[in-house]
């Protein structure tokens, strides 16, 4: 399935939501602080929420849209989750964007 252009554009077109994205770029340089391996695993919501300071709601609708727009996976581990880049919709949406444009 192909990443919706239109979808991936809404999501990015919020400064938080970016930055977001362009944090978990380089998990390990940017969550020094979580202790499993956030290259492997992804980032915990509530590292995420520290690191922009805003609401965990708030951070989780946040991902919630970027998940949507097939930007991030998520992964359930108990009662935490945890968000990574999805690099092959990111490589998606780059050559959509280029082919558009």
């Amino acid at each position: 399935m192909n990443i919706d252009l239109s979808e991936a554009l809404k999501a990015l077109d919020n400064p938080t939501r970016l930055t977001i994205l362009t944090l978990l770029k380089n998990p390990r340089k940017n969550f020094p602080e979580q202790e499993a391996d956030p290259g492997q695993l992804g980032v915990c919501v509530s590292i995420i929420q520290e690191r922009v300071g805003l609401s965990q709601s708030t951070v989780s609708n946040y991902l919630a849209a970027l998940q949507r727009a097939q930007l991030v996976t998520s992964q359930r581990i108990g009662p935490w989750t945890y968000y990574k880049r999805n690099e092959n919709k990111i490589e998606q949406l780059l050559n959509a964007l280029e082919k558009t444009i």
